[in-house]
């Protein structure tokens, strides 16, 4: 495997990583909260490891992988818009609404 491999293979195991580690982040909030809750975080890492998977899925050149993930950015980015727009309206700092434990 060339050099070149080796390092876009680094990069989709490592936007994989990210894209799995929201889950872990997702549940402990949740147990630390005994309710079920989607911190900040969790949209914030489906979106960077979701970008840097769509860059791996670019360089494969595959489209379902590709097609997948590119809408699943803007869903994530829709979601970190939503959470922001109410301090933005209200004229306060950009700090969402609630903070996350």
């Amino acid at each position: 495997m060339s050099t070149i491999e080796m390092i876009w293979l680094t990069v989709g195991f490592l936007g994989q990583g990210i894209f799995f580690m929201r889950w872990v982040v997702q549940w402990v909030a949740s147990e630390r909260s005994a309710a079920s809750h989607v911190p900040i975080a969790f949209w914030y890492m489906s979106l960077i490891g979701g970008l840097i998977t769509l860059a791996y899925a670019i360089y494969r050149r595959d489209p379902v992988f590709i097609a997948g993930q590119s809408i699943g950015s803007f869903v994530y980015l829709r979601n970190l818009m939503l959470i922001y727009r109410p301090a933005r309206s209200q004229g306060v700092s950009a700090v969402p609404p609630s903070a996350d434990p």
